[in-house]
């Protein structure tokens, strides 16, 4: 089998990556923006390539399936919409010419949802009411998609955590400011220091990045048709302080964390959606899919990682890991 993955070198991207290539006879193309340099396969950039362009590099690498966990999830609006919305429209006029057959697993974003009712989890079938650019162009790309006529699902990630995890979400950057802050009073454990951090008290529902790739693994490789969108997410609402308080501990920190109530982890974007939950049933009635780690698990992971997270090295920002409201808290 023959699975093409977008967005390959960026932190979902990564993840997916590592997992297809336990499993047997399938072969992956090399695919990226650049087309340069030892290894370099086909280049594909989705925010520009044309999709008569990108009809030609699909037929040159005539997949069975496509993985797109290419996105972005900052920078001006016009990049977002480059990315998360003309980029599924183009992918998939380009199938539709040269690779019809061949399934699309698209990853989506919780944030298309936008605010959520607190103690709800929230189904497939629930108003989307995206609150700004990064959510609504997330849409825009799930429309493209479920729209297509193609052989597709959209996965709606809620938030990604894990090893590598990013600093361009909440739990890749307080581990970076509790490696920091170790290493500035030479303990290891930063005693008598202080994280400045946003409010906490929201809810967000967090799902490891490992779980997230076995979801796109398991929908690129099942039989028959799936459903158009699938809720991927660990099916329950955490307070986002004790996410900190937990990653907090796992670091052996023993300085202070203090809260500025003026925004929601930082972001003054997200502060809208205090509640974030998405009911996963869907996924474990069509992939048989179920997280497997726990959040501690998670952020074990995330910090035996020694601060790994880079985010997208070959499309910086352009990487599938948005969550809730605008963007990752």
């Amino acid at each position: 089998m023959r699975i093409l993955v977008l967005g390959r070198t960026g932190y979902l991207g990564r993840h997916v990556v590592a997992h297809l290539r336990g499993l047997p006879d399938t072969h992956l193309p090399e695919a990226g923006r650049s087309s340069t340099g030892a290894g370099a396969g086909l280049r594909v950039d989705l925010a520009a390539d044309s999709p008569d362009r990108l009809a030609k590099t699909l037929a040159e690498a005539a997949p069975d399936a496509v993985i797109n966990c290419a996105g972005a999830t900052g920078g001006d609006a016009v990049t977002l919409a480059e990315v998360n919305a003309r980029g599924p429209a183009a992918l998939c006029a380009a199938l539709r010419q040269a690779a019809p057959r061949a399934r699309l697993v698209h990853l989506g974003s919780a944030a298309e949802y936008g605010p959520g009712e607190p103690g709800t989890k929230v189904t497939e079938t629930a108003a989307t009411r995206p609150l700004g650019p990064y959510g609504a162009t997330k849409l825009a790309g799930t429309a493209a998609v479920t729209a297509s006529g193609l052989d597709a699902v959209v996965l709606r990630v809620g938030n990604p955590v894990g090893p590598g995890a990013p600093p361009t979400g909440l739990p890749g950057r307080v581990a970076a400011l509790l490696r920091e802050a170790g290493a500035a009073t030479g303990t290891g454990t930063g005693t008598g220091t202080m994280l400045r951090l946003g409010d906490l008290s929201a809810y967000r529902d967090f799902v490891d990045v490992r779980d997230v790739a076995r979801a796109a693994v398991l929908a690129v490789t099942a039989a028959g048709p799936l459903p158009a969108v699938l809720n991927i997410g660990g099916g329950e609402a955490v307070r986002v302080r004790d996410l900190v308080h937990t990653l907090a501990c796992r670091a052996g920190f023993g300085g202070r964390i203090e809260e500025d109530t003026g925004t929601v982890g930082g972001s003054a974007r997200s502060a809208a959606v205090s509640w974030q939950c998405s009911d996963i049933t869907a996924a474990g009635e069509a992939l048989g899919w179920r997280p497997s780690y726990t959040l501690e698990e998670s952020l074990a992971a995330l910090w035996a990682d020694g601060g790994a997270g880079t985010g997208d090295t070959d499309a910086p920002g352009r990487d599938a890991t948005g969550t809730e409201g605008d963007r990752a808290p």
